[in-house]
């Protein structure tokens, strides 16, 4: 049995939510704090790649990273590098697709913070900086870490802009998800399900260990008799 597609699309996924996980808590710390108006329009358009099929998705990418369109034109031309239909591409097209999950979660955590700890804080001295990372973050934690996870699994599992932007060749660009598709289609329904059952194992690993975070932190922000925070 060929790994390669287990090992691309775990290394595609874990690319795409590192940079999922800084772009979507940049954009839902800041929009949370915009008027309600024009927090109403990015969340339009930050959101929309969750509601378009993913095939539009990869039908927009392709115009945008295109060898004869103009980003992809300047890459191509300045590094020799094309940005579609490598296994990179896919990278692409799962963050895309999955951003709006890790943005909508993360926002809700930082709309739903005690804004009464950062301004304890100040009073501290402490810096906006320091207030970020050593309080808001981890009051928000609980909302980071399953935006991380659903983008994470939306990553691992993305097909349809995946498919449209890297393509299928095996060994190069293949992925758990297009290649279930292939070997269904050439008729190999029996390869086709131990990639199906290769992938359910992973969910199921993933959904586990976020279950398991969560049962920690509940206890470690269990009070004790003394009205304290357990350590």
């Amino acid at each position: 049995m060929d790994w390669y597609p287990l090992l691309n699309s775990l290394r595609i996924a874990a690319v795409s939510t590192v940079l999922i996980f800084f772009l979507g808590i940049l954009a839902a710390y800041y929009v949370a704090k915009l008027p309600r108006l024009v927090k109403g329009v990015l969340d339009v358009v930050l959101t929309l790649p969750l509601v378009l099929p993913p095939t539009v998705v990869g039908y927009f990418l392709l115009r945008i990273m295109g060898p004869q369109r103009p980003l992809g034109a300047w890459f191509l031309e300045q590094f020799d590098l094309r940005l579609t239909m490598a296994w990179y591409s896919a990278i692409f097209a799962s963050a895309v697709v999955a951003f709006p999950l890790m943005y909508r979660t993360a926002r809700g955590a930082f709309e739903s913070f005690d804004q009464n700890l950062a301004y304890a804080a100040q009073t501290l001295g402490r810096s906006n900086t320091w207030i970020f990372w050593r309080v808001r973050m981890p009051y928000c934690r609980q909302g980071i870490i399953a935006g991380t996870v659903l983008a994470f699994a939306r990553a691992l599992g993305e097909y349809g802009a995946t498919a449209m932007v890297a393509g299928y060749t095996p060994g190069r660009t293949a992925t758990i998800s297009t290649t279930v598709y292939q070997l269904w289609r050439t008729g190999d329904d029996e390869g086709a399900m131990r990639w199906v059952l290769v992938n359910l194992a992973i969910s199921a690993v993933v959904l586990l260990a976020v279950n398991m975070l969560e049962r920690k932190d509940r206890r470690q922000r269990r009070p004790t008799a003394s009205g304290e925070v357990a350590p």
